[in-house]
């Protein structure tokens, strides 16, 4: 025992006779015995339990079979980070104290208001539920297998595969009330040529060796010569499926989930597939949000690249 006296409270107004007190108690263990892994210990006690390393702080956590909530306090980032990793999936969640944040802290143990039962966690399943994790935690989920035409029946959202509806009026000029999932627009084809790369590299400053240095672009064995830069391929991309003229479309906000499938080339072909995929009304607005599928590919076929396009669009025609 290091402070404190389980038998005696030197507090003013402490009396015996009129409650249950105890001191403030701390206590340094052998890390070797069982009792200190073993024996919870309640109230105003505290147990230190000596280690030679990060690994033995480890060990020690694992022994003690975890715990709602634990700090980290370390000014050494290696240090930390190797606890953290270790002792993570014994903890449902990790306070980590430096110079930085520990004058701001309340506490490991503080509730906070984004966790579903108020305190610290570990609940539910050995995870936190904390935010949107534990709202899902109380709601149905179910799998659903079915063809893509009955799937996006049944969500609402167009997936990949069902069937697209390609109409003589575009659907930039639709409003959100006229839009329906699965309209779509074909654009193209485009070529790209060794021009338009130059002339992209130059005017963005974007000169990176594989638009520029045929001789490096040739050795890179993703590339094997020139190629465009993908943000050129977005870019003509967005000049073939976009309706220029004033419309429901008010805004194009944002793009998702971007990804570069196939080096574009020199000479290659572009065409753009564009579909409704999600329309989300909003209702304090009198515009919602639509999610496009946009799929780019080659004259072979072959996906350049995917991305969904966010576009605010008017609800009704104006």
């Amino acid at each position: 025992m290091v402070f404190g006296d389980p038998e005696h409270v030197d507090v003013v107004g402490a009396d015996a006779e009129r409650g249950a007190f105890l001191s403030p108690v701390l206590l340094r263990a052998d890390p070797e015995r069982p009792e200190p892994h073993e024996v919870e210990a309640f109230g105003p006690v505290s147990t230190l339990l000596p280690y030679t390393s990060a690994a033995q702080v480890v060990e020690l956590a694992a022994r003690g079979g975890g715990s709602l909530v634990g700090s980290v306090v370390s000014a050494d980032p290696d240090f930390v980070r190797e606890v953290v990793l270790g002792v993570a999936p014994f903890h449902g969640r990790l306070l980590v104290l430096d110079a930085a944040d520990a004058e701001e802290s309340t506490g490991h143990g503080s509730p906070m208001p984004q966790l579903v039962h108020g305190g610290p966690g570990r609940a539910g399943g050995g995870e936190e539920l904390g935010g949107i994790r534990g709202v899902l935690h109380h709601m149905q989920r179910t799998a659903v297998q079915g063809s893509p035409a009955a799937l996006s029946g049944i969500t609402g959202r167009w997936v990949p595969g069902a069937p697209r509806r390609e109409a003589e009026v575009h659907p930039f000029r639709k409003s959100l009330a006229q839009l329906e999932i699965g309209d779509t627009v074909v654009a193209g084809p485009r070529a790209v040529t060794r021009a338009d790369i130059d002339h992209f590299a130059e005017f963005t400053g974007d000169t990176f060796y594989a638009h520029t240095d045929p001789e490096a672009a040739a050795a890179n064995p993703l590339f094997g010569g020139i190629v465009a830069h993908g943000y050129l391929v977005v870019s003509f991309a967005a000049g073939l499926f976009v309706s220029p003229e004033p419309g429901p479309v008010l805004a194009n906000y944002g793009l998702e989930n971007l990804r570069f499938l196939t080096p574009v080339q020199a000479d290659d072909e572009l065409t753009v597939t564009l579909t409704a995929k999600q329309i989300t009304p909003r209702v304090d607005q009198d515009y919602g949000e639509v999610r496009w599928d946009a799929d780019v590919t080659n004259q072979n076929g072959e996906s350049v690249a995917k991305y969904d396009v966010l576009t605010l669009v008017a609800k009704e025609d104006r």
